[in-house]
């Protein structure tokens, strides 16, 4: 079966005509032009004008460095935006559903109870891989979104790609590939795989690798009619001007970051070994991210002993197949030897 984008779009959105911004109708750099057009404030102080809302040289930088069409990009306030533009792009309130595979990132259970989307969560296998006949029977007619981590949050590991791309062939609605944590893994992204799939969506943050968390900047990636539809309901000025700037600088020296990833998984590595030396801790679990899950012997009460001794690490118990484990951020290796030197006090 051919798949079919616009049935799966809300219908009001179909019909939406999208808010026009002084900064869309006069696109030219305007290095020589009076602006009196937006009811700006006219005293320059860097940012007293509203900034560029399609981030065109962001687009252009990454598109280039991806391959990719700058119509095939869409920039959010974080991905949490990007994410919460797909759920009010496609699924029609109080009738449609996603489906999420717990554990796995927690956003995507809040913006459907936002939404008012049923979550039909499909629990991981106890290796933490994708159950993909559960998945598969718990789609029906009003299903439109199918959401994967993928390294995951918070067991740390990618999914299998055979296992995706079945999805992705046996499924009519969209994918959505959260690829927050992919600069610390070998495997391939997604990224190389929108032309072959028309259903896939690739997200992206630069809160990580890039270390702009502050700074609030998510991506999503898909084909152009996708992206065409999203920014049919993106707020004008979604992404603010010294975001814009901070990225652009950023993605044109990324030698400095490329450093720091390397030496995030130098110390992974070092820490999965230094960890496996304390009592307490029963299992490390793969990690392709910038964090270690471990299970230990009793999380709740090695929680509040390394909180009162000045490391705050994530309880992640309360999640399914999470029981009685912790996670550890990758830190610098002086917060790495700091949190093993509480680990072995306890």
């Amino acid at each position: 079966m051919k798949f079919d984008l616009y049935r799966l779009v809300r219908e009001n959105v179909r019909e939406l005509k999208p808010y026009s911004s002084a900064r869309d109708e006069y696109t030219s750099d305007g290095s020589k032009m009076v602006f009196i057009d937006a009811n700006e404030s006219p005293y320059t102080n860097g940012i007293n004008r509203y900034p560029d809302p399609q981030q065109r040289q962001l687009k252009t930088l990454l598109a280039k460095r991806f391959s990719l069409s700058p119509a095939s990009i869409l920039l959010g306030n974080g991905s949490d935006e990007v994410l919460d533009l797909i759920y009010r792009a496609f699924c029609e309130p109080n009738k449609d559903n996603i489906i999420t595979m717990p554990p796995t990132y927690g956003m995507y259970k809040v913006l459907a109870g936002i939404n008012a989307i049923e979550n039909r969560e499909v629990l991981l296998t106890e290796s933490f891989e994708l159950d993909v006949d559960k998945i598969l029977e718990s789609i029906n007619s009003n299903t439109k979104v199918i959401f994967l981590s993928s390294p995951n949050n918070p067991t740390g590991n990618n999914f299998s790609v055979k296992h995706i791309e079945y999805l992705l062939n046996n499924f009519q609605g969209l994918i959505v590939i959260d690829e927050a944590y992919i600069d610390f893994t070998t495997q391939s992204s997604w990224l190389n795989k929108i032309g072959q799939f028309p259903n896939l969506i690739v997200t992206r943050t630069f809160s990580k690798a890039y270390g702009m968390a502050g700074l609030r900047l998510g991506v999503c990636y898909a084909s152009e009619d996708i992206i065409a539809i999203l920014n049919r309901i993106k707020p004008p000025y979604n992404v603010n001007e010294l975001t814009q700037r901070k990225a652009l600088q950023m993605l044109q020296n990324t030698a400095l970051i490329d450093e720091q990833i390397t030496e995030i998984l130098v110390e992974r590595d070092r820490m999965a070994g230094q960890l496996a030396e304390i009592y307490y801790i029963k299992e490390i679990f793969p990690s392709d991210a910038n964090f270690i899950l471990v299970k230990v012997d009793d999380a709740d009460k090695r929680y509040q002993e390394i909180l009162e001794l000045g490391v705050v690490v994530r309880n992640r118990s309360t999640q399914p197949l999470c029981a009685n484990t912790l996670r550890f951020t990758i830190g610098t290796p002086k917060e790495n030897e700091t949190l093993l030197k509480v680990l072995n006090s306890l």
